[in-house]
């Protein structure tokens, strides 16, 4: 690995201006030996009960989580080895540590079914991470678009594209995978197996580790929140956003404020609560701080402190109730943000941290017209579109600390305690922080907001 990370700093050292080449080309690249192994963030089949009996939060991802010694993966047509500089912990990769709501292995098993590319999937370990960042060593056949050299980041979204279902939304395709979870070879790792059309452009004006954080959450949020596949928020909607100042929070939080809407941020604390205040919101809600109890210990919901909730979002926003509800808690939240949202407005959700089987009183939703909208990652177009807004600089990464590949099991461990700010990014290759920017200029322009948004978090 050391002569491919020598290229890569050699490269990476050299600023170039907008538009500008990078030293070194393809064939250079092209022509460094690949190794035969590479170290890589992994889980093991046969831990997959490690921690039966315990409760999700007693379940430790620092136990689980390996850093192994693997072979570099076959590569296939339409495929591509990435060196990776930098990753980051989604909570994907907590659920896949703690093995719920089901060992990932399964996903790796249906995988194989699928034929002899998707044969390499299923090992008795699995190579976990969603996010990368990072330079492109090898192309497999049918791949125009990116050559050896290229500075990348990736999106999670793996998808055949075989079926007609997936082609006017590739998230609707069948055999859509979320890699580095649902398949093996993911960015938590010093090389990484991706699809070509999985690719963006790394932004310039980034370090490595700042690169690799947004991937993930940013497209989700972007999805989610902009786009007509999700609540197609406009300029003057009032959105209510759980968890603001978190990784997937944080995105939505600045989408609000770039397309003219008002974030009403709820979070868990005062410090959280700035977070959100240095990302320019004003209109803060610290649900700890304020007592908000939506389940009472007799496992009911209390809808008395759903109307208190409701009537603090008025405060706050002159009156008016919520247009969108960024949803992503799930069983603790729902039934509040069912109740909450305005007549015809809609509550959009991605995930459930707290519980999947969410409670809400129908009355709410049918006869005031509400909608909710299930959403899940982004397709291509979406998530170029999120990765464009980062590299003009209208949204930022907002990084709260950087672990190395060892560290990952503490990275993981501190995402799933919620005891992080914005994103946990984790150095591969990258042999410190700071590294990779390509475009000082445009770094300049934007580092007082970079460093605010990561001082905040």
């Amino acid at each position: 690995m050391k002569e491919i990370l020598d290229a890569i700093l050699a490269q990476s050292t050299q600023q170039t201006s907008p538009g500008g080449t990078a030293p070194g080309t393809a064939a250079d690249f092209a022509a460094l030996p690949l190794p035969d192994s590479y170290r890589a963030v992994t889980v093991h089949k046969d831990e997959t009960e490690m921690f039966e009996g315990l409760t999700t939060r007693d379940k430790d991802p620092r136990k689980s989580l390996h850093l192994d010694e693997v072979p570099v993966p076959e590569l296939g047509p339409g495929e591509a080895l990435v060196a990776v500089m930098a990753s980051s912990v989604n909570y994907n990769s907590v659920w896949t540590s703690i093995f719920e709501p089901l060992p990932t292995f399964a996903f790796l098993e249906r995988y194989g079914r699928q034929g002899e590319l998707g044969r390499r999937h299923d090992l008795p370990y699995h190579i976990i991470g969603s996010d990368l960042a990072g330079v492109v060593l090898r192309t497999g056949a049918g791949v125009n678009a990116w050559q050896p050299g290229d500075e990348v980041v990736a999106h999670c979204l793996s998808v055949e594209l075989e079926s007609a279902d997936g082609h006017n939304d590739t998230m609707l395709d069948p055999e859509q995978r979320i890699w580095g979870f649902e398949t093996n070879f993911g960015g938590l790792a010093e090389i990484a197996l991706v699809k070509s059309n999985q690719l963006m452009p790394k932004p310039r004006h980034l370090t490595w580790e700042e690169a690799a954080s947004p991937g993930l959450v940013n497209s989700t949020a972007y999805r989610q929140l902009v786009s007509g596949n999700g609540a197609g928020m406009k300029q003057g909607d009032n959105v209510l956003i759980w968890g603001a100042s978190g990784g997937l929070g944080s995105y939505a939080t600045q989408f609000a404020l770039a397309g003219g809407a008002t974030p009403v941020c709820v979070v868990s604390s005062e410090q959280k609560a700035e977070v959100c205040r240095a990302m320019g919101a004003e209109a803060v809600i610290d649900r700890s701080a304020e007592g908000y109890a939506f389940w009472g210990e007799d496992g009911e919901q209390d809808p008395r402190e759903w109307k208190r909730f409701g009537k603090r979002i008025r405060e706050l926003t002159g009156g008016e109730d919520v247009d969108i509800v960024f949803e992503h808690p799930g069983r603790e939240t729902f039934g509040a943000s069912v109740y909450v949202t305005r007549k015809g407005g809609t509550i959009v959700t991605c995930a459930s941290t707290s519980g999947y089987k969410h409670e809400y009183d129908n009355r709410y939703l049918w006869m005031s017209l509400k909608r909710i909208v299930g959403s899940h990652f982004a397709n291509y177009r979406e998530a170029w579109e999120a990765n464009r807004l980062i590299a003009k600089g209208r949204i930022h990464p907002t990084l709260s600390k950087v672990y190395a590949l060892e560290e990952t099991g503490q990275a993981a461990y501190d995402v799933h305690h919620n005891l992080h700010q914005g994103k946990v990014g984790v150095l591969a290759l990258a042999p410190r922080e700071g590294l990779g920017v390509r475009d000082s200029e445009l770094r300049a322009r934007h580092i007082d907001a970079i460093n605010r948004f990561r001082s905040a978090a």
